[in-house]
């Protein structure tokens, strides 16, 4: 673990030279945010580069989990800077951010998937003269964590992932499971599969890969933030599936990798040379093919889940953050700017490496700072 932080430390600088700079990129009950702050204290962003200008008062948002621990590190060091604004980010999910957001409740929300067009059309009732955007801030693989004794190693492809979420292989010793991994020795427990029981945008990518990957299994499946597939057990938040996993033997569940401390997650054949890892480096790799599909001021992505290159791990997600173009509230308004500005900047995004977060090219990060610079 300590030689892949180093691992995800010595990327983000080569990736900040090189690519002149590639950028990296839920106060809620979520016992894993413990020590992320004091992490990105420890590589923090320059406190004297945040600009509060008149900002002040609360700041309200809710959604993705999956960026809590970000959101967590980002306002330990925005706090610092600007002491008068209070953010209360909820991390409750992305499904409840984005229905948050379009009834009004908060001024901005975290979502790991982006707006559909009858939410677009709904934050338009919000956002007068304009409407909800997509700000891709965050990246990250979501890591498939598993709880089995004795194997230290695990290969699964797509094909047999999406066969036990969907229950249809039921013991570790399952012959489809044994052929990916010959040299292990697995035992007959009965698999304990764990997905989010609340709406969620990590649900989304991973089925999503799911379903570009595995589609004989999981194309029946319409996809979308809501769990689909039959049996299995299920968990509120990120939090809560890692915690099922860790307790319980047998165990496999779907999660970020700032989720995954403590135990073992698995490695994807892909049909690359070989089987990808979760990790920064290796989710990086994938975003490089993300494509901006999003018009206007939407800077919505397109990932390529099915990709096959050496070292890309294909299940990843990149968390939005959600705030109208115009008719933003004007008490809000100036907290809201700043605090985006800053998440969006490179000492903003610099923090995120150690709390296991993959880098946005920069060539889409800038587009989100002019962007915000916009927000009115």
């Amino acid at each position: 673990m300590k030689l892949q932080r180093m691992n995800r430390r010595a990327l983000t600088l080569g990736a900040l030279a090189v690519s002149g700079a590639l950028a990296l990129t839920a106060c809620g009950s979520d016992d894993t945010s413990k020590g992320s702050g004091d992490k990105s204290a420890s590589a923090s962003a320059n406190a004297s580069s945040i600009k509060c200008d008149d900002a002040k008062g609360q700041l309200l948002a809710d959604g993705s989990s999956a960026q809590k621990n970000a959101i967590d590190a980002w306002v330990a060091q925005f706090s610092q800077a600007c002491p008068g604004v209070q953010i209360n980010y909820k991390g409750g999910g992305s499904g409840a951010g984005v229905t948050a957001f379009t009834q009004g409740q908060v001024a901005f929300a975290g979502s790991d998937s982006a707006l559909k067009p009858e939410e677009v059309d709904a934050s338009k009732k919000v956002c007068t003269d304009g409407q909800g955007i997509d700000l891709p801030m965050v990246g990250g693989p979501i890591a498939v964590g598993y709880n089995l004794p004795g194997v230290d190693h695990l290969v699964l492809d797509a094909e047999t992932l999406a066969k036990i979420f969907n229950s249809d292989i039921k013991v570790w010793n399952d012959k489809a499971i044994q052929k990916l991994n010959p040299d292990a020795k697995l035992p007959s427990t009965k698999i304990q599969a764990f997905h989010r029981s609340d709406e969620s945008g990590t649900t989304d990518n991973f089925t999503k890969y799911l379903k570009a990957q595995a589609p004989s299994v999981w194309g029946k499946y319409a996809g979308g933030k809501a769990w689909e597939a039959k049996g299995g057990q299920s968990a509120p938040q990120s939090s809560g599936v890692a915690a099922q996993v860790k307790q319980t033997e047998g165990a496999i569940g779907y999660f970020e990798l700032s989720y995954a401390k403590d135990m073992t997650s698995v490695a994807i054949d892909t049909g690359a040379s070989a089987p990808v890892e979760a990790s920064v480096e290796n989710a990086t790799k994938a975003i490089a093919d993300a494509k901006v599909v999003g018009t206007g001021k939407d800077l919505s992505l397109e990932l390529n889940y099915a990709t096959k290159a050496d070292g890309a791990y294909p299940m990843v997600l990149v968390t939005y953050e959600i705030a109208c173009d115009k008719g933003n509230k004007a008490d809000t308004l100036p907290a809201t700017k700043a605090f985006l500005r800053y998440i969006a900047s490179t000492e903003g995004q610099g923090v995120l490496a150690d709390n296991d977060y993959a880098p946005i090219p920069d060539s889409i990060i800038s587009k989100v700072r002019t962007t915000i610079e916009g927000l009115s």
